[in-house]
């Protein structure tokens, strides 16, 4: 076989190739579309657009709190991945939107206290310092009880077991969120806030100290890939990253403890 005509099937081989190197990879970038509980907001974001411009792919990323949550997925809004507490992750699996064997946990996050500058003395990383804070303030900034936040919930949960419960609802500041609880307090719009330690630098505002263990809420956060989804590989990749080595240093800056 002619030299001249080995080289001319070698040249265009090579081209081929790199039309599939770069036209195959192009169309293989997708739109990732995420549902994810507001306890990961600031740390996700950050992995999120890292990881965006290392792949080529978009993403849709959509933050809400638990009753939200269990709202858009129940209406069967469109995701190709879900971040949810445990609880609300067990929910899902019975009801059968949720590839088998996708789910996976992320880490774990405990509350935090928000306190007003100058607000108050007391110890709140005592059990009997968070009694007195909470007899103390006038405004107390929480999620929207019809939001159904899960720190809301752990809130009232404490102040029942102080009997100060009626106080806690009577001097409520409705907040969107979390961040938006401690945005507040940073603000000067309340005296108290309770929120998970990773939604306390997304509001501006700055932890007074976490809950005594022995009130601590330790809420383990998992990603799972919903039945509907569109682009699971991706998104299989995309929890492979986030559960990686290389981030765990990011996570446990944000105020989480990884999962082993």
């Amino acid at each position: 076989m002619p030299k001249t005509f080995l080289a001319r099937r070698r040249a265009l081989a090579l081209s081929l190739a790199l039309n599939l190197m770069l036209f195959g990879g192009a169309a293989k970038a997708a739109e990732i579309r995420i549902i994810s509980a507001g306890a990961v907001r600031v740390v996700l974001k950050s992995m999120i657009d890292d990881y965006a411009a290392r792949s080529g792919h978009t993403f849709n990323f959509t933050i809400g709190s638990t009753g939200q949550l269990r709202e858009v997925i129940a209406s069967g809004a469109p995701a190709d991945l879900v971040i949810t507490a445990s609880a609300l992750m067990d929910e899902l699996e019975k009801t059968g939107g949720i590839t088998p064997g996708s789910r996976v946990d992320l880490g774990r996050v405990g509350v935090g206290v928000v306190l007003r500058e100058g607000f108050t003395k007391a110890d709140v990383a005592t059990p009997e310092g968070l009694k007195q804070a909470l007899l103390e303030a006038k405004t107390i900034a929480y999620t929207d009880p019809k939001l159904g936040g899960a720190t809301y919930a752990h809130l009232l949960r404490i102040a029942d077991d102080f009997g100060v419960a009626d106080l806690v609802k009577a001097r409520g500041v409705f907040a969107t969120g979390g961040d938006d609880a401690a945005a507040k307090v940073a603000r000067g719009e309340a005296d108290f806030a309770m929120v998970f330690i990773s939604e306390i630098a997304a509001g501006g505002a700055k932890m007074a100290a976490p809950l005594p263990e022995s009130l601590q809420l330790w809420a383990v956060y998992c990603a799972a890939i919903p039945a509907s989804s569109r682009e699971p590989n991706e998104a299989r990749a995309f929890i492979a990253s986030l559960t990686g080595a290389a981030l765990r240093p990011r996570w446990a800056a944000a105020g989480w403890r990884p999962a082993q």
